[in-house]
């Protein structure tokens, strides 16, 4: 990492984020305590210079390093070969929710190249590993409830089978974020799927706290949880 980038870490860290942030991610280490919309103005910063060099860097000692460097590959300017070049490289430094989160969130060149990179993000969905599946399906929830996609984004949900709790807890979100947009064909997954118990009524559980969806629906959804089998 740049130094002087670092160094411009260092001074915006806060404390008291910081312990507010460790919280949330419990396990991450080296948690500076800046916040994200100030890693968003240095990181646009970045993408205005010479962002590719930046990338070429590959320490990330500190949290906010990490997640510096993914908001850069969103704001870069290129083809979309290149950026999902640099997704590649990135996605496997994905340890923590927040840093999956905000790198999807970031990604809106896929709402000009949706096909190419569904194509992309296909080997993630079945990876073994937690947080590759959690970058995928998070990634389906921020560009693919549309017409177009519904029926492709629920079949591949349904599929999914990784025993990680951030991906079971990303297929959870997403399922519900296809409720909240799309609820006709959605409810007709609800009653004919594949998920397991624990993604299944978490799905319900995230849809009945939206403040998007009527009281007699959420009565209606909290009638289709399942029971969960005693260990």
């Amino acid at each position: 990492m740049d130094p002087l980038i670092r160094e411009q870490l260092f001074v915006l860290a806060e404390e008291e984020y910081r312990i507010f942030t460790s919280r949330l991610l419990p396990g991450t280490k080296n948690i500076l305590g800046v916040r994200l919309p100030v890693l968003r103005k240095i990181a646009k910063e970045i993408a205005k210079e010479d962002w590719r060099n930046f990338l070429k860097d590959r320490t990330n000692e500190y949290f906010e390093e990490t997640m510096l460097q993914g908001m850069v590959i969103g704001y870069g300017k290129a083809s979309i070969e290149e950026i999902l070049g640099y997704v590649t490289d990135f996605v496997p430094k994905i340890d923590n929710w927040s840093v999956c989160d905000s790198f999807c969130n970031g990604l809106k060149i896929t709402k000009k190249n949706k096909e190419k990179v569904w194509e992309f993000l296909k080997p993630y969905f079945s990876s073994n590993k937690e947080f590759h599946v959690r970058f995928g399906v998070v990634m389906l929830l921020h560009y693919y409830i549309d017409d177009e996609y519904i029926d492709r984004v629920l079949d591949t949900l349904d599929k999914i089978k990784h025993e990680g709790y951030y991906a079971k807890m990303a297929v959870a979100w997403a399922v519900s974020a296809c409720y909240i947009k799309m609820p006709e064909p959605t409810l007709a997954f609800l009653r004919n799927n594949h998920l397991d118990d624990f993604t299944y009524n978490k799905s319900l559980q995230k849809i009945t706290e939206s403040l998007k969806i009527d009281k007699e629906t959420k009565v209606y959804l909290r009638t289709m949880k399942r029971p969960m089998k005693s260990s």
